[in-house]
């Protein structure tokens, strides 16, 4: 007959409250450090990220944090060891793993994207060949209206990866025109008329300094070079309209804005006039 021994059972028992209030303390501790965390992180980008989007990326990392303590630290003390919990997961882990490759990587670069900040919701931009306005710019993707209106959403690792035009990050943008006029007018009436234009439209920058000059003779005109500077959120509009106004300007004075052509000689004619 076998008799308990009630210190034995007693210290056993102890044992395991210990360990359960060490579990506990331990798990307490986690979830204020992961407070402290995520307190800091919002801190950090508030300003350079989405709120809605901040949240989820700090719950993300909040509960990674927690269920490592509780891998690491809190099984080992209750008696469970981690490892037999990764072998008897290796094979799950590892399909998931494959599955997830793509979205991890896009998550990876959302971070980059919002530490580098080369782009923001409302900029113009060309990335990758697309051409439009940022709509959004989510955990996963970048959604970009282009200028027929559709909707393209990009993976943020194609966003990253690829080379980005950002239209709007400086506040002033240049545009060039190329005014071709003939040979008979004057270029420098010309010249003054256009920078009398230039001078006059609302949107066109005095600084940096706007360039109206010859910049060489042509087959068939002399070459005027226009450069013009506007505010980026204006140059599309400023580009279209100048445009227009130096044409029609230049014919009210009497300039003409050159074509092609050519001068065609017939053999009789030569041979006539050799006579």
């Amino acid at each position: 007959m076998n008799v308990t021994d009630p210190t034995a059972v007693v210290s056993s028992m102890g044992d395991i409250v210990f360990k359960v209030l060490l579990s506990i303390a331990t798990i307490l501790i986690a979830v204020l450090i992961g407070k402290v965390i995520s307190i800091r992180l919002r801190r950090s980008f508030k300003e350079k990220i989405n709120k809605k989007h901040l949240d989820i990326i700090i719950k993300i990392v909040q509960y990674s944090f927690i269920i490592f303590v509780l891998l690491i630290f809190v099984l080992p003390i209750l008696g469970v060891q981690p490892s037999s919990l990764l072998v008897s997961g290796s094979i799950a882990g590892l399909v998931i793993g494959f599955a997830s490759q793509s979205i991890v990587s896009n998550l990876i670069s959302r971070l980059f994207l919002m530490i580098e900040r080369p782009i923001k919701v409302g900029d113009n931009v060309n990335i990758s060949g697309v051409m439009g306005t940022v709509e959004d710019i989510s955990i996963i993707s970048t959604i970009i209206r282009n200028y027929d209106r559709l909707y393209i959403r990009m993976p943020n690792e194609t966003v990253f990866t690829n080379t980005i035009t950002n239209y709007v990050a400086n506040v002033a943008r240049r545009f060039e025109y190329v005014v071709g006029i003939r040979y008979s007018d004057d270029a420098d009436m010309a010249i003054g008329i256009i920078k009398e234009l230039i001078e006059a439209h609302p949107f066109a920058l005095k600084s940096p300094v706007p360039q109206a000059f010859v910049d060489n003779l042509g087959d068939n005109s002399v070459n005027i070079i226009v450069r013009i500077w506007s505010p980026s959120t204006e140059w599309y509009g400023v580009k279209m309209e100048l445009l227009w106004v130096i044409k029609k300007t230049l014919e009210e004075n009497g300039i003409e804005i050159a074509f092609s052509q050519r001068t065609m000689w017939f053999a009789n004619e030569i041979k006539k006039e050799s006579d």
